[in-house]
């Protein structure tokens, strides 16, 4: 009996001990990535490692590598088109005939939050815009109708705008907190019915949304994304596990990636936009995989689930951050294959590069390390 115990004992040590090997093993990697990238990277990745994952940033420093990212080539770009009362350029949703790639008030916003610029002037005007502009002004690009997030699901200039306040992380400025519910509520919904069928109806060519329903889209979820300090919790969080789980199914062919209309006339919205079954973590924004055989990662959605709290509640983003750690090397450095195009090409519905150019293969790495280091923080394996 005394040895039987004994052997408990030392097994439980041994136990004990392998977990310590491990806590310090992956915490002495953690350390390389950060090293390598305050020794290599853009003053935006060094500001946000500094700010966001050690926390241990002077006012002084943030203000310095603020000021070197502001002369940046597409920051100023953004200034040189920022209009009298803030908005950027002449567009809102994304490029057009009368805006760029960047000089639009979504994507301008978004990538200076990305850039770490809040608290600038030049993104604090823009913001004073989202506050102060009338959402049937004709900026937002919607002929001065208004169409209600709350009527309409997955859609509306208004989810957008919030969606940006969020990813610059001005929520704390401006209050969104009816969209962070809204949210919340789209989500649920995908818990309480079988299919996107049972929120829509077919119609010629296609199906449309019921009216004052809810469903998910991007948008939603880039809201939860950057608020998840407002809203996280036990519950919630369980809540939306629940709600991926049901839209990564792929048991029923004819509901997977389903486009459904908004409204009559509206044109189907599809994946990109909505979240619909079919969902994929490791593939690309429209749920597909590259036909090379090449195995790559979607570090924008394992992010994203990553800061919602998802990591412990889904096996399928445990294996995609198992397979990203998998391309760590020794000196911290991440080369995980990813879709490029959609981590470089910033749009309404993707980007990430901080880096202002990939022309040295050090400053991809650099980008794809940072997105690395920001999963496995929030994820909190390491």
């Amino acid at each position: 009996m005394v040895g039987r115990r004994e052997g408990k004992r030392n097994g439980k040590r041994g136990l004990y001990k392998n977990l310590a090997d491990e806590r310090k093993s992956n915490s002495a990697m953690k350390q390389k990535m950060i090293d390598f990238l305050l020794d290599n990277a853009n003053p935006s990745i060094k500001l946000r490692v500094k700010k966001e994952i050690l926390r241990n940033i002077t006012k002084q420093e943030e203000t310095q590598l603020q000021e070197q990212i502001l002369e940046e080539k597409i920051i100023r770009l953004i200034g040189e088109k920022q209009l009298a009362n803030g908005w950027i350029g002449l567009g809102f949703h994304g490029s057009s005939k009368d805006a760029g790639q960047y000089d639009n008030q979504e994507v301008g916003t978004k990538y200076m939050g990305e850039k770490g610029l809040k608290g600038t002037e030049l993104l604090d005007r823009a913001m004073d815009a989202y506050a102060t502009t009338k959402l049937t002004d004709r900026c937002y690009g919607t002929k001065g109708e208004y169409w209600s997030e709350f009527e309409v699901p997955a859609q509306g200039p208004n989810i957008v705008r919030c969606a940006c306040i969020a990813r610059a992380h001005y929520d704390d400025v401006i209050d969104i907190s009816p969209q962070i519910r809204l949210s919340l509520e789209s989500f649920q919904r995908v818990t309480q019915v079988d299919s996107i069928w049972d929120v829509s109806r077919p119609v010629k060519k296609g199906r449309l949304f019921n009216k004052n329903e809810r469903w998910p889209c991007r948008y939603h979820l880039e809201i939860l994304t950057f608020t998840a300090e407002q809203w996280k919790n036990e519950e919630n969080v369980a809540m939306l596990a629940e709600a991926f789980r049901r839209l990564m199914r792929t048991d029923r062919e004819e509901i997977i990636n389903t486009p459904v209309r908004c409204w009559v006339g509206n044109h189907a919205v599809g994946p990109g936009w909505l979240l619909n079954e079919g969902y994929s973590i490791s593939g690309d924004g429209l749920n597909g995989h590259a036909s090379d055989g090449v195995r790559r990662t979607n570090l924008e959605k394992v992010e994203w689930l990553s800061r919602c709290g998802l990591y412990p509640h889904l096996p399928e983003l445990r294996e995609e951050v198992e397979f990203i750690l998998d391309n760590i090397n020794s000196d911290g450095c991440c080369s995980v294959a990813m879709y490029d195009g959609e981590f470089r090409g910033w749009s309404p519905y993707f980007g990430a590069q901080l880096e202002t150019d990939w022309r040295a293969q050090i400053r991809r790495q650099c980008d794809v390390t940072f997105r690395v280091l920001l999963i496995i923080h929030y994820a909190g394996i390491m």
